[in-house]
């Protein structure tokens, strides 16, 4: 299996992005994010689920609805995905909007190439 591959496994199945950094480094292709973001996405995501477990599912909803209607490139979909983890308690915005940000890509009518 190819890094993203894998990486898509542990995305879509709700892996440890942590068990994935020690996996990864077997591997010698580059990925998208360092180690320090993938754990701190994984921090994320464990305090979203603490927190605010109906975002957290409705995160992992909204990734599932854009696999389905294959809207743009589907090797971008889970790091898109992780793109919006990280900014959960990152900024001024709060993590429902974060969420809501993140479902409007479901709007949008790309497919792949």
């Amino acid at each position: 299996m190819s890094l993203i591959e894998i990486f898509t496994d542990y995305v879509l199945n709700q892996k440890s992005l942590i068990d994935y950094v020690e996996i990864r480094k077997n591997i010698h292709e580059r990925g998208e994010f360092n180690d320090a973001l993938l754990i701190k996405a994984e921090e994320n995501l464990n305090r979203l689920q603490t927190e605010y477990p109906d975002i957290h599912s409705g995160m992992y909803e909204t990734l599932a609805k854009i696999y389905e209607r294959n809207i743009g490139f589907s090797v971008e979909y889970p790091i898109d995905f992780i793109r919006q983890i990280l900014k959960m308690y990152n900024g001024s915005l709060t993590p429902n909007q974060v969420h809501q940000e993140y479902q409007r890509i479901l709007d949008h009518y790309h497919h792949d190439a």
